[in-house]
């Protein structure tokens, strides 16, 4: 018993350190923090429509995740669809149900969670299939039992498809095409979107295009396209031949899913109104050596008339010409075809013809060879290809002489020739030898045009066809006069070696046996001519040597034949002898910036030689190391990164990698750097930072110069607060290094001054966290502190306008230079405050509304230089007083008002203090003050400053007895200010706020029925009292009651209203009708009451009347909306 007391005991305080292990881990929140995480994925489902599917999810993740369901990428509301969709959560299991699914709800559904610490998301597909084949069987159940067996074996056969590596494919056509409808002439496309689950980026599927059954190919009708998740099909000119049912099947490994839609195509609208519709489909049979048949299908539109027939047309391949077949229209859907050239091949088309006119003509047949059927059986001929070379060899008035080389694919037996010509300027070719063709290749043509230019081509020919004709010649003019070359065209110099420039020129027009060019060039300036060559040179390019460096040179050329010399073209533009662009050397000094267990982020320096133009990106590749053995090159980024910095992703954990890398510029890509040393791609799990990057050094001086960096990428356990620079000499030992600043500055930027003059140092910077000090930097290349010939500072100007700029002016520009002006030296790009002006080798910045916000340090950075670069500080300690005190302290400035504050009364009785500033900037600020105290907007008080108008407003609901004092509105822009008072106290305020609280009360009364025009009183021609008001804003069931002495007045007949005026009429007015009258209008929205004493007024209108009998008639109204 004791034995096991001291276990209970024992376990009791296990129990308790760990429940205290618990507590004290809930504390620590960090720990518990982790990104999303799928416990069980939502899983695909297909059901029959009209049944309900539920997806569900469980999901891990601290803080906890939102989550959202999606379909087709597009986010579910439930609420938009209240009884379709129902979205649960709870206990970290997640649900999304479907009601009464329909096939519209065959979709792709996603599932996000997303919390502070990243997202994650699941896939699920849902199909919903046709009820009718279940209904069918669930209403017959014999043919169930009598179809089992077959239905077992259709699951064997069909529902249960191979597999491709143990995954089995689903695959759903969605968003379908239907029945499309064109016109003869259009172009269609139609097509669907394929899901295939699960998605594998390695395979695709299988897709085929079907008409009517018969599978269809690529061609100049047909194209087809499959973008991933979608199977498009266009039909590029539509024909008569295009009607039919398609069907796309989609193969995968798991077996195929069709659809089908039917395609109609209309007739096109004819020529002549009332023709007839083109024939379709027309094929050529019984082909033979000099006849075939052709075949064609009627059209179904005769265009209100029969058909008289159809006329057969012909085209030899190659051609553009077509021949009529037949002199009269054929009835016969059927045509032979003679007269036919044995060898070459031909194509056909069909046009119908009734009274009216001719229809368009048919969809051209497939080509088709003119042969014997034996021959086409023994030997089947390859057609040539083009032939080579093709040169005019001699020209005169008489004829010319053409030269050429047979085709390479000639196939096995020989070839003749056909020679065209074409005047120049049209491309009507005609065939010059029609009849027989020629087998040697060189042909001679008479009978041309003298003055005029023609072409010429040539194509071949054999017993499979006529090739497609060569490449045709440059213009030739027929004559024997020979004329001196005009002179060239434009002059085009082009970078070549730092002696030497490749000079290309416009060859001179129409030239005749031209024999070559002369080129001369000048420096530019001198008008003093040298030739660069002294044997003509055939070209239209020509590499200039011997050259100066750095000089700037202008070029001409001159054309010559045996004429003589043309004159010379116009110069060239001026171009400096320089190296021309190449691409960069290769990148250095690879390092680690952090690294987490799959992926490392590495730096590295700029190649020493960018080649002449910026870099426009680099490229990283990687390798793994095993055993000491590198393997093979991996591309870790397909597309060009501009920073020095990348993150190689999809590394393996404690493998061991090398890297190098790739820069890139409009010349092309350099070759690859030394490989990097081997890294370990292990997660880093210090608490200081990693090291800072990609140093520079500008604004180098005999005495100083400026250090940038980078932050680094590992930030540690706690957020970066400061850096330490480090310098040394150049060539001292390690342990030289010493420190810059004893205090750990939070920029990354830093002056270093008093440096020793002509002497070279390094940096390196190291970053610092709560936890310590980390790694240092890689150290810059050498500096040597001078400053060079030529270098300025900026200089801070104020015009006679007062405009404020800020100077710097660079003397040795390259043609690519720019200035890159920076603020606390971050890049302004695009600055609001500021405009940035460069003219030649100088830039300014001006300042727009010089204020406070300009304070800071000003730099300037010139690329393609030797690192001309200065900075000036704005500050109010700066040594430019007076500069500063432009820029920042103008004289007593004040804003100019339109108007003085001023008060009026709107509807409803609100009160609108306002007033109207001339000019106020966007940086203007209001202040708005009562009795020396500000206030500010809340529920009794509304404020509004347009910066457009200058209008400043503040609204009151209403006045009490607390608003009684002195109202300012303290305006400020900049150092300008000004402000204006309005006082209202005493008779001033009680008329104001008795005028607002009546005009409050009459908007409340005109919410409801009211009087427009109160009780009052009238006598008619007929010596009766008509007591009358006029109302408004009544509706259909508001009342309107009288009262005599407080009684109402009760009538026999219906009361009701019209034309918005309630009468009450008096007959023979007597005193016993004296009385106080009052009428109440009133409904749901209030009431309104208006009062009339005809005591007085009733003896007065009594005198008139004689008789004693009162009657009262109350006239109907009827209020007119």
């Amino acid at each position: 018993m004791y034995i096991i007391s001291i276990i209970n005991a024992l376990f009791k305080s296990y129990d308790k350190i760990h429940e205290n292990e618990e507590y004290h881990k809930r504390l620590n929140e960090d720990s518990l923090m982790h990104t999303p995480e799928f416990v069980i994925k939502p899983r695909s489902h297909t059901v029959w429509e009209k049944q309900c599917v539920r997806l569900h999810c469980t999901i891990s993740g601290w803080p906890e995740p939102r989550v959202v369901w999606y379909k087709n990428n597009v986010s579910i509301d439930p609420m938009a669809k209240p009884g379709k969709y129902k979205v649960e959560s709870s206990y970290s299991v997640h649900s999304l149900e479907i009601n009464k699914c329909d096939f519209d709800d065959t979709a792709q559904y996603r599932v996000s969670a997303m919390n502070s610490k990243g997202e994650t998301s699941a896939f699920a597909s849902v199909v919903v299939k046709s009820s009718c084949a279940a209904e069918y069987f669930c209403s017959y159940p014999s043919i169930l039992h009598f179809h089992k067996i077959k239905l077992n074996l259709m699951c064997m056969c069909t529902a249960a498809p191979c597999l491709e590596y143990g995954v089995k494919f689903e695959t759903h056509i969605v968003e379908k095409f239907g029945v499309s409808f064109g016109r003869e002439g259009e172009t269609l496309s139609f097509g669907c979107s394929v899901i295939i689950y699960p998605s594998l980026q390695r395979f695709q599927p299988e897709i085929e295009w079907y008409r009517d059954n018969k599978l269809l190919v690529q061609s100049k009708w047909v194209q087809m396209h499959w973008s991933g998740d979608r199977a498009t099909l266009t039909l590029s000119h539509l024909n008569k031949e295009d009607e039919g049912l398609y069907t796309l099947r989609v193969i995968t490994k798991s077996g195929f899913e069709t659809h089908s839609a039917y395609v109609f195509v209309r007739d096109a609208d004819a020529e002549v109104a009332g023709a007839p519709g083109a024939p379709l489909d027309v094929q050529s049979l019984d082909a033979n050596k000099d006849y075939v048949i052709v075949t064609w299908k009627q059209p179904a539109v005769d265009g209100g008339s029969p058909i008289l027939g159809y006329f057969v047309d012909r085209c030899e391949v190659g051609m553009t010409h077509w021949f009529q077949c037949n002199d009269t229209p054929v009835k016969f859907a059927r045509f032979p075809v003679t007269g036919l050239v044995e060898g070459r091949s031909y194509v056909f088309r069909v046009r119908a013809v009734n009274k009216v006119g001719m229809s368009h003509p048919s969809r051209v047949s497939e080509p088709v060879a003119a042969m014997d059927p034996a021959d086409r059986t023994r030997k089947e001929g390859v057609v040539p290809g083009r032939p080579r070379d093709l040169s005019v060899i001699e020209a005169t008035k008489n004829y010319v002489v053409l030269s050429w080389k047979p085709p390479g694919d000639k196939g096995h037996e020989g070839v003749m020739y056909y020679v065209e010509k074409c005047v120049s300027g049209t491309d009507s070719w005609q065939r010059v030898n029609t009849e027989i063709p020629v087998k040697s290749p060189r042909f001679a043509l008479f009978d041309l045009a003298e003055g005029k230019s023609y072409r010429f081509r040539v194509r071949c020919c054999n017993s499979a066809g006529v090739g497609e004709p060569s490449e045709p010649t440059e213009a030739t003019t027929v004559g024997d006069k020979l004329d001196i070359p005009s002179a060239p065209g434009r002059v085009v110099p082009t970078r070549n070696t730092d002696t030497s420039v490749v000079v290309s020129w416009e060859a001179s027009r129409a030239a005749k046996e031209l024999v070559g060019y002369y080129i001369e060039s000048s420096i530019a300036g001198r008008n003093t001519w040298e030739p660069c060559n002294n044997k003509p040179v055939k070209g239209t390019r020509f590499i200039c040597h011997g050259l100066t460096t750095e000089e700037s040179y202008v070029f001409r050329v001159r054309a010559v034949n045996a004429a003589g010399i043309s004159d010379f073209s116009q110069e060239s533009e001026a171009i400096k002898v320089k190296a021309a662009i190449a691409s960069p050397t290769p990148p250095y000094g690879i390092t680690v910036l952090e690294c987490v267990r799959d992926s490392m982020v590495l730096a590295w320096k700029q190649p020493t030689f960018i080649g002449g133009a910026d870099i426009t990106g680099y490229f990283i590749d990687y390798r793994e190391v095993i055993g000491g053995v590198p393997g093979k090159w991996h591309e870790a980024n397909i597309k060009s990164v501009s920073e020095r910095a990348y993150r190689v992703s999809e590394l393996k954990e404690n493998m061991l990698y090398q890297f190098q890398v790739r820069a890139a510029n409009m010349a092309g890509v350099g070759i690859p750097s030394l490989p990097s040393e081997t890294f370990k791609c292990e997660e880093w799990t210090i608490a200081v930072p990693g090291p800072p990057h990609d140093l520079q050094v500008q604004e180098v001086r005999k005495d100083s110069l400026v250090l940038l960096w980078k932050a680094p990428v590992y930030q540690g356990r706690d957020p970066v607060n400061g850096y330490y620079i480090d310098i040394k000499e150049a060539e001292a030992d390690f342990e030289m290094w010493r420190g810059v600043n004893e205090k750990a500055t939070n920029k990354t930027f830093m002056k270093i001054k008093d440096l020793k003059e002509g002497e070279s140092y390094v940096f390196r910077v190291r970053a610092q966290n709560k936890a310590g000090v980390g790694k240092a930097s890689d150290p810059t290349e050498p500096v040597e502190a001078v400053t060079k010939p030529g270098t300025a500072e900026i200089v801070v100007n104020v015009d006679d306008d007062g405009v404020i700029s800020l100077n710097f002016e660079c003397s040795n520009l390259t043609a690519d230079s720019k200035f890159v002006w920076s603020k606390n030296y971050k890049e302004m790009t695009e600055p609001e405050r500021m405009t940035l002006e460069t003219k030649g080798s100088k830039s300014k910045a001006i300042f727009k509304t010089p204020s406070e916000e300009d304070l800071g340090i000003y730099s300037c950075f010139v690329t393609h230089t030797d690192g001309a670069s200065a900075s000036y500080t704005l500050s109010e300690e700066s040594e430019t007083e007076f500069m500063i005190s432009k820029l920042f302290h103008p004289s007593s400035p004040v804003i100019p008002l339109k108007t003085e504050l001023a008060v009026e009364l709107l509807e409803k009785g609100r009160v609108r203090f306002w007033l109207q500033a001339e000019k106020i900037s966007a940086n203007g600020k209001i202040e708005y003050v009562f009795n020396d105290n500000v206030i500010h907007q809340g529920e009794v008080r509304g404020m509004n400053f347009d910066k457009n108008t200058g209008v400043i407003e503040m609204f009151m609901e209403s006045l009490g007895k607390e608003d009684e004092g002195t109202f300012t509105f303290q305006l400020q822009d900049g150092k300008a200010t000004n402000q204006s008072s309005l006082v209202l106290i005493g008779d001033v305020f009680k008329q104001l706020q008795k005028e607002s609280e009546f005009q409050k009360k009459e908007w409340i009364r005109k919410q409801g029925p009211h009087f427009v025009e109160y009780l009052g009183y009238e006598v008619t021609p007929e010596c009766c009292v008509r007591l009358k008001c006029k109302v408004a804003n009544m509706k259909k069931d508001s009342v309107a009651l009288w009262y005599k002495d407080g009684r109402e007045i009760k009538v026999n007949e219906k009361l009701d209203f019209s034309e918005g005026v309630l009468t009450l009429e008096i007959t023979q007015i007597s005193k016993k009708d004296a009385g106080i009258y009052e009428v109440v209008l009133k409904d749901d929205r209030g009431k309104d009451t208006s009062t009339l004493n005809l005591t007085d007024q009733g003896n007065t209108a009594e005198k008139g009347f004689k008789s004693t009998i009162t009657i009262i008639k109350l006239t109907p109204y009827t209020n007119v909306h």
